[in-house]
């Protein structure tokens, strides 16, 4: 019995930092196609007249099909085929990054409306794959051990500090050529494609049969969730799992319903969508048209960019130092509404300041966002069982991706007042 225990603990343990360099990686494709669209923010504002508005438009395209998708999703979790929802959506993915260029090199750069729309359509497709990855695997890794789903938003994040380091380079290698910027977009956006094609075979092939995955699966399984019984068949334990739910579900309680599970995290949940809500509404938008002009010149706002996806990396891996990270219920409040100081903060220097002063504050957002995201997403779960976590993890994608949307929306108030709408 000794050494039946030290086994299972030896497995529980097994293979750890594999997985959590492969939820990095996930999380890191989960953005990258959409960070990969906003960083080209230059490529498109020279291509389109700027009576489009390519950065708040493209954003606000993307989250109505994001947000109504994960409702969608969110409705149904419990019946789900996780690995089946996650694989369409990095599917999706690498397709609508493809596609892109795709309309580039068909239309020869155009900027006339007809490519705007394609780019349009293909922002759309990345909404509907960014509610089944982020929601899918958020709901997936809430059972597991919390660095992982730490390593998935530090992923996240990465890949919008790599697609800002790629573009300065790019920029910097492209710019004395002739189109050079179309050019560096391209490379930019093949690089991103790739990325795509190997988060599908890590997630369909690799990720599933390390040790501590099937572990975790597993008991998620015995404890009456239904939605891994794919990812268990691809490790070659089908037969152990769909054995382990029909014995354990006879036993155990009823799991929270998905309405008492938003009741009890309430607090988390208004978190996360006031995290994003006042990100959203200063970024990109903000960034991209009401910074003014400086000495950086066409640098300025990739810079900004730049800064901002680099301090939310960095920020994410704040919580793993145990002293550093928030806990508290209201402790995590008080901070996050103390993050609207920024408001103000940006109109007056904005108008007033200089580059230094905005560096510096983008900085200070980007620190913030990710890393009080982090210490809601890994402080939430914890106690229940994991279906509950599963379908918490999708509560919590859910508000966080409504969030986006009204930031995104109310990005648009910075417009008012400006003679050229």
């Amino acid at each position: 019995m000794t050494e039946d225990n030290d086994s299972r603990a030896s497995i529980k343990h097994e293979g750890h930092y594999k997985a959590m360099a492969v939820c990095w990686f996930l999380g890191l494709g989960s953005l990258v196609a959409w960070n990969s669209l906003l960083t080209i923010g230059d490529y498109y504002y020279n291509l389109f007249p700027a009576s489009y508005h390519p950065s708040r438009v493209l954003t606000l395209v993307y989250q109505p099909f994001a947000l109504i998708t994960m409702v969608t999703l969110a409705y149904h979790e419990a019946k789900l085929n996780t690995r089946k929802r996650n694989l369409i959506g990095y599917a999706l993915f690498f397709l609508g990054t493809l596609m892109l260029i795709v309309v580039d090199l068909a239309t020869s750069g155009s900027g006339a409306i007809g490519p705007y729309i394609g780019i349009c359509a293909c922002v759309g497709a990345f909404g509907v794959a960014d509610a089944h990855v982020q929601g899918g695997m958020v709901g997936d890794l809430s059972f597991m051990h919390p660095e992982f789903i730490q390593s998935f938003f530090a992923g996240l994040a990465a890949s919008g500090a790599l697609t800002s380091g790629m573009r300065l380079m790019t920029k910097a290698a492209f710019e004395k050529y002739h189109n050079g910027l179309r050019k560096g977009a391209m490379m930019f956006l093949a690089i991103s494609t790739l990325i795509e094609f190997l988060c599908i075979l890590l997630y369909a092939i690799y990720f599933p049969r390390l040790p501590i995955v099937k572990y975790y699966r597993s008991k998620a399984a015995s404890e009456g969730s239904k939605t891994v019984s794919a990812d268990l068949a691809a490790a070659g334990i089908q037969t152990q799992a769909d054995i382990e739910v029909s014995n354990y579900t006879k036993i155990l309680p009823t799991r929270l319903s998905t309405k008492q599970l938003f009741m009890q995290n309430i607090d988390y949940a208004l978190d996360l969508f006031l995290i994003y809500v006042l990100t959203l509404s200063i970024f990109p938008g903000f960034i991209f048209e009401n910074t003014g002009k400086h000495q950086l010149g066409t640098w300025y706002p990739l810079v900004l960019v730049a800064m901002y996806n680099v301090l939310d990396l960095i920020s994410r891996y704040i919580p793993l130092v145990k002293c550093l990270k928030i806990e508290s219920r209201k402790g995590l409040m008080i901070t996050i509404l103390s993050r609207f100081l920024f408001v103000p903060a940006y109109y007056f220097t904005g108008k007033y300041g200089d580059q230094g002063w905005m560096i510096l504050l983008t900085s200070v957002l980007g620190l913030t966002n990710g890393y009080l995201t982090v210490c809601v997403m890994t402080v939430a779960p914890k106690g229940y069982k994991g279906p509950e976590q599963n379908a918490l993890g999708n509560i919590l994608v859910l508000c966080l991706l409504c969030g986006i949307f009204a930031g995104v929306s109310l990005d648009w108030l910075w417009l008012i007042g400006k003679s050229k709408f």
